[in-house]
């Protein structure tokens, strides 16, 4: 039997989702959890590898067990044994075929970020920040750039390992929250440090740095040097993996985390 799992976690403390030899990652934690509920070695695909630092409301793994457990209890039991920065949200049987990453339509990342003169102390490790005044108007310009189908070559890490930088943006929008900014990004896929780069290019426009028109220099010229930095994992978010409604997997119900997440 295959089964789907949500799972949501702060990143903080991991070093980013996949496993390695020195542990202390998401996936450890996480089979390690459905080790020790089950009684079998499981092994989980997730939707998105995110790095170390980078949160995730809405991940989305697969695994297949012959272990027979109703969904609530697969739910139950392995939060018992994940640690405290991170939790199951629900699980659903599955056909064999589905695939966590490949069954994907779209992704969708959040990334959320205090612009003001000192850092945020009660957002530690959850906010990305800024110091120079942003103008949302002129990101928002920049970030209807992205929009439609684009080689990201520009925004993609140099150890990307992504077949094609061609990508769907299928939603770019910045928008003000008083002293929070929140960017949204929903596409096909994304590249490694996609989402991080695409922030630090936005920021410049919004601090006055360069136009707008910039964006699209940078998607047509397709080299990463000509870019702005990349911007700390910290405010990062994994919000939503999107799969064909025929499939039937839950929604999310994100009503607890918009105070944190800006929702609204």
């Amino acid at each position: 039997m295959r089964i789907a799992m949500a799972v949501e976690y702060d990143g903080s403390a991991f070093r980013g989702w996949q496993t390695q030899p020195g542990g202390v990652t998401v996936q450890d934690a996480v089979e390690y959890a459905l080790r020790q509920f089950s009684g079998a070695a499981l092994r989980v695909v997730c939707a998105g590898r995110t790095d170390a630092g980078v949160h995730a409301t809405g991940q989305v793994v697969h695994f297949d067990t012959d272990v027979e457990r109703s969904m609530f209890a697969w739910v139950r039991g392995t939060n018992t044994f994940l640690p405290p920065a991170v939790a199951a949200r629900w699980a659903q049987a599955v056909a064999d075929d589905f695939h966590a990453r490949f069954s994907a339509c779209s992704r969708r990342y959040r990334y959320l970020l205090i612009n003001r003169a000192h850092r945020a102390g009660l957002w530690n490790d959850r906010v990305g920040w800024y110091h120079h005044p942003l103008n949302v108007e002129r990101m928002q310009a920049a970030a209807d750039r992205l929009l439609g189908e684009r080689d990201f070559s520009a925004f993609r890490a140099a150890e990307c390992q992504a077949t094609s930088p061609v990508k769907i943006m299928r939603q770019a929008t910045v928008r003000r929250f008083g002293e929070l900014f929140v960017f949204d990004f929903e596409a096909s896929a994304f590249l490694h440090h996609m989402v991080r780069n695409l922030v630090g290019s936005l920021v410049c426009v919004g601090q006055g740095k360069r136009p707008p028109e910039w964006i699209s220099e940078l998607l047509a010229a397709g080299d990463r040097r000509l870019a702005a930095p990349t911007f700390p994992a910290n405010g990062l978010y994994l919000v939503e993996v999107r799969y064909p409604s025929e499939i039937g997997l839950p929604s999310l119900d994100d009503t607890a985390l918009r105070p944190l997440l800006a929702l609204a």
